[in-house]
């Protein structure tokens, strides 16, 4: 699911100019006293509708997710967001996204892009064109060391996101990437023992794709991490839940031992790509009992995503290089219909069912 995180990371900027004031505060201090029991195995992606949202939505948004009992939420760190110049770092986005979920006893799963799909980075201006080496190791630790230390929340951090699609391209990068994963992984263990590291692989692109033995080569770390859109190679969501709901056992056997974890699925609703309100929930309740047959395999499963967004939001947000996957136009129209049209609510703020079915699945985990 590689575009969304475009996506994600747009409302995000946007959104923090208008509420960092109120996140002044010292991040690693806890506030409030908090009643609600969470389920930190358990998460969901927060946003609102709105690219643009205003203080009061979108702290209106975190606080909604939280009554449900999650236990977690993703942020998507850029680093020329994090880090401008070298040695100098910018909190202000960090701290207003880890400000919210501290506020409501979130733990956090960092996604901090070295690979994202096709492409590496986005690298800041004064890093020049990295590669895979003993230097760029030195600047991930660095800049992990700094994030980690002023967030205590979180606790899993992902740096290679959809690595599947970026070594398809590339396999020959394939030994150097893992001498240089397992390179930061030791550093940060030795700073951080509490926080967890993985790869992130495309579910529906290596099943799509039959590429499972990519998994095993790039599997390093404490677990195996996946997003997982039921679609297929165009975006279509072509077959019905239960048909997707079985590729869901090959992210245990992709893994071959590891730990696994969900870090965005989700079902669309849009009408576009064969999207139905009743196949949302019908899937939803799938995977949350594939979920509770196999928790011991888990390290969590968050689901992907709160809110509808206007179709215009995704469409632009992607990219449409006529070498990427997006020059094909029904690829690009399919990819933003998913995307803005996954969410539990509408863009009218108006629940689905599936929300009613999530705040359920939710209150079932806490109870088991």
């Amino acid at each position: 699911m590689n575009k969304k995180k475009i996506g994600i990371a747009a409302g995000v900027a946007i959104a923090a100019v208008a509420i960092a004031i109120i996140f002044l505060y010292n991040p690693q201090t806890p506030t409030g006293i908090h009643t609600i029991s969470h389920n930190p195995s358990l998460g969901l992606v927060i946003m609102p509708p709105t690219q643009t949202p205003t203080l009061k939505e979108i702290q209106s948004a975190y606080s909604d997710a939280a009554s449900t009992g999650i236990g977690r939420s993703n942020v998507y760190l850029s680093w020329p967001n994090v880090e401008p110049k070298e040695g100098k770092y910018n909190w202000s986005t960090s701290d207003i996204l880890m400000g919210l979920n501290r506020e409501q006893n979130l733990n956090v799963t960092l996604y901090f892009s070295v690979i994202n799909n096709r492409v590496l980075g986005p690298f800041p201006d004064w890093m020049g064109t990295p590669k895979f080496d003993q230097k760029l190791q030195d600047q991930t630790v660095s800049v992990l060391d700094a994030i980690l230390s002023r967030y205590y929340i979180v606790d899993y951090v992902i740096i290679g996101g959809n690595v599947d699609s970026y070594f398809r391209d590339h396999p020959d990068q394939i030994p150097s990437y893992v001498d240089y994963f397992n390179g930061v992984y030791a550093k940060i263990k030795e700073k951080h023992p509490n926080v967890k590291m993985g790869n992130w692989f495309s579910l529906n692109d290596v099943a799509n794709h039959y590429e499972g033995d990519v998994v095993s080569k790039l599997n390093q770390g404490d677990f195996v991490a996946y997003s997982y859109a039921p679609v297929d190679l165009l975006y279509y969501q072509n077959e019905s839940p239960e048909a997707k709901a079985g590729n869901l056992q090959k992210m245990i056997d992709y893994a071959k031992g590891k730990k696994i974890a969900l870090m965005e699925i989700g079902w669309s609703t849009n009408t576009s790509i064969n999207g139905t309100k009743n196949d949302q929930v019908k899937f939803m309740q799938l995977v949350f009992d594939f979920y509770k047959k196999n928790r011991s395999d888990f390290e969590f499963l968050t689901w992907y995503r709160q809110y509808d967004r206007p179709f215009d939001t995704c469409y632009n947000s992607l990219n449409k290089d006529s070498s990427s996957i997006f020059g094909n136009e029904n690829v690009l129209n399919n990819t933003a219909s998913y995307l803005c049209g996954s969410g539990l609510f509408d863009t009218d703020k108006n629940p689905k069912p599936a929300w009613t079915e999530f705040k359920k699945q939710i209150q079932l985990s806490l109870n088991s």
